[in-house]
């Protein structure tokens, strides 16, 4: 069932290599010469595969991934679908300066970074820290430190008053800045980032129709609540009847995320006109048992479920997103005594955050 994937690779030996890598996105991101670039990224290249993994079960189920990992731009990864999405609305606002948000660990500020050094367009990350946080440098900090982008520290309880500042400092430079997340809050942009996985879904259903069957499950990591919010979209206008399930991998409040999910859906169908069914509450499914601790924190059977997967399918996880969410889900199928599902995997990617773990983990025998 695996897929085959054109990859396209280089090696950095010097800060000029490094600069003219990162612009050279242009050409292998969007298929253009650097004389004809179309700014309005509309030949985006956004192809991802689904495939069918090695699952012990006693139950009859059938376990796919999809391999978002493998977009090609900046490590792949979900955060390149949303980022498109933010960087179209940007434009489409005449914005010309973008505002990022994240922790040290975000895959969206690693590739939001890339894209607007790509773009020349001045970029500022707000990363924040909780109390007592490790606060070393991550490969996602030093993929973000490459390309010279701003950044703006603050405690957890600050960032509003952050974005503030820094909308102000920018506007006084005659600015126009662009906050991904809408207003200093965090509200207003919420179906931006719900539309990009509201698109994505057509390529579930597209398999689904090759296949001729139809997943009954769809699970994800849920931290931001912005890919689930837009697979539930795409799931809400296809009106099929699969179930998608987020397992939450941070400390944020369920009530909040769940919050959070339902405006990315409500912002979504009213920025597109379309009717939104009034029980679409009632397909948020979120679990908050798997955590693990919070955002970032993980143990031995998380670090057994990364190795085993690897080993067995050659699928890379990371300890803070997509291995906390897969070792969550591997929990509730056998909790809920599961039998004869196809049950489908959304791989959010996180690749320098695997190699964060591999370069922490990797010698430690876990008896796997």
């Amino acid at each position: 069932m695996g897929g085959v994937f054109r990859i396209t690779s280089s090696v950095i030996l010097s800060d000029i290599q490094i600069l003219s890598s990162l612009r050279c996105v242009r050409y292998f991101l969007f298929g253009e010469s650097e004389g004809n670039f179309d700014s309005s990224i509309k030949r985006y290249i956004m192809a991802t595969e689904i495939q069918r993994l090695r699952f012990e079960n006693k139950n009859g189920n059938e376990l796919y991934i999809m391999r978002d990992d493998l977009l090609p731009f900046s490590m792949g990864g979900n955060k390149v679908r949303i980022a498109r999405a933010f960087f179209e609305d940007m434009k489409k606002k005449g914005c010309d300066s973008m505002i990022i948000y994240g922790s040290r660990h975000s895959n969206l500020c690693r590739v939001l970074s890339n894209l607007c050094f790509a773009e020349e367009v001045s970029c500022t990350m707000i990363c924040s820290h909780e109390a007592q946080e490790d606060t070393a440098p991550t490969n996602n900090t030093h993929l973000i430190d490459w390309t010279r982008t701003r950044i703006v520290h603050c405690e957890k309880t600050q960032i509003a008053q952050t974005v503030e500042c820094v909308m102000e400092e920018l506007r006084a430079d005659g600015k126009k800045p662009y906050y991904i997340y809408g207003d200093k809050f965090g509200r207003g942009n919420e179906g931006t980032a719900a539309a990009a996985y509201a698109k994505a879904y057509s390529e579930i259903t597209d398999f689904e129709r090759s296949m001729g069957w139809e997943f009954d499950y769809v699970f994800c990591p849920s931290g931001t609540g912005a890919t689930q919010s837009g697979l539930i979209c795409g799931h809400l206008l296809a009106e099929d009847k699969k179930k998608i399930i987020g397992v939450m991998i941070s400390s944020r409040e369920t009530e909040r995320a769940f919050s959070v999910i339902a405006g990315g859906i409500s912002d979504y169908f009213s920025k597109t006109g379309c009717s939104l069914p009034d029980y679409f509450e009632e397909e948020i499914l979120l679990l908050d048992e798997y955590r693990a601790g919070g955002y970032g924190v993980y143990g031995d059977e998380i670090r057994r479920c990364i190795r085993e997967e690897y080993t067995k399918n050659g699928i890379p996880l990371d300890p803070v997103y997509t291995g906390k969410a897969f070792l969550g889900m591997k929990k509730y199928i056998e909790a809920q005594g599961m039998e004869n599902c196809r049950i489908l995997f959304l791989h959010t990617g996180g690749a320098p955050l695997f190699y964060d773990f591999l370069a922490k983990e990797g010698a430690v025998s876990l008896g796997c």
